[in-house]
């Protein structure tokens, strides 16, 4: 039997506007489009990844007093048991401007709801854990949530999938949440900021690796953009799958998407890393091309008939 994948994380209300170029600082533009109103937070953005890439997944989160999810997300193979409720806080919300001229977004998000999940909740919540292949948390909710989780995962059988976005403001990444990470999963940017490794070449690359596995990460996989994804374990196997070609109307969610999908065929071993990266790709090829967060997540149908552009 095939486990499911726990993502713990967050759940945002998105508020998109759409402009002609993002705005220089202190410049207004205006736009004659009406903002969007549509789900997202990279927890529920990445669960919604995973089931529509054919792979059950259970999601922890927590939204306000009263918000049913469950009548605004509705996937096959998602499971909402586990979402919880705060007394006091709104579900969180993202403001997201995107370019229409290149399709690149700037985000700011409000946590609400997010910055209530507690290390008990997700412990009260374990079940979730107990029937699962992989945990995968990102940082829209507390640091030490994600710590307490990793090591119930652990203790549970489970591997541990961190995506560290976004990356901490103030403060480093404890080194303790990257030692009880199995795979770690963060974008070009988000790897300098964390390793102070410009990431230039494969040379860069491989040192960025090197410093997860010397805070003991065993597998570091790097997304690249539009030139791919770079996978590296502390064994020693590395592989880079190139990006395809496609044309961005909106990458909001690209990252997300690829991170679910990977998991939807990542096997516990990873002996398949390769083919999950490539299905990786596929999907978040599909996703830039498309305007939303949730809307434009692909569906597995889709997503393999992409995959023969990989080869």
């Amino acid at each position: 039997m095939v486990k499911k994948v726990t993502i713990i994380g967050s759940t945002n209300l998105d508020r998109v506007t759409r402009v002609p170029r993002l705005a220089k600082s202190g410049e207004t533009l205006s736009t004659s489009q009406h903002q969007e109103e549509v789900m997202g937070g990279k927890g529920l953005n990445q669960a919604v990844a995973v089931a529509r890439a054919g792979r059950p997944a259970n999601f922890i989160t927590k939204v306000g007093a009263g918000f049913d999810l469950a009548s605004r997300v509705a996937e096959d193979g998602l499971n909402l048991d586990y979402v919880l409720e705060s007394d006091d806080a709104e579900t969180g919300q993202a403001y997201i401007t995107v370019s229409k001229a290149t399709g690149d977004n700037i985000i700011y998000v409000y946590e609400g709801a997010n910055g209530q999940l507690s290390a008990k909740d997700v412990w009260d919540q374990r079940a979730a854990l107990a029937d699962s292949d992989f945990c995968l948390a990102q940082l829209e909710i507390p640091l030490e949530t994600v710590l307490s989780a990793f090591k119930d995962a652990h203790t549970l059988g489970a591997l541990t999938v961190l995506n560290p976005a976004p990356v901490p403001d103030q403060e480093d990444l404890p080194k303790e949440l990257l030692a009880e990470t199995d795979l770690v999963i963060p974008n070009e940017h988000e790897a300098e900021l964390i390793t102070n490794i410009p990431v230039t070449d494969r040379q860069s690359l491989i040192a960025n690796a090197e410093f997860f596995f010397d805070a003991g990460v065993n597998h570091v996989l790097i997304t690249l953009g539009d030139r791919g994804a770079f996978y590296k374990s502390a064994a020693g196997k590395e592989v880079m799958v190139n990006a395809i070609k496609t044309t961005a109307i909106d990458t909001t969610a690209a990252g997300d998407t690829f991170i679910g999908a990977l998991l939807s065929r990542l096997t516990a071993s990873f002996d398949n890393i390769e083919g999950a990266i490539k299905y990786g790709v596929a999907a978040s090829s599909l996703t830039v091309a498309r305007p939303g967060a949730l809307p434009s997540i692909p569906k597995e149908d889709e997503i393999s008939a992409q995959l023969p552009k990989t080869q």
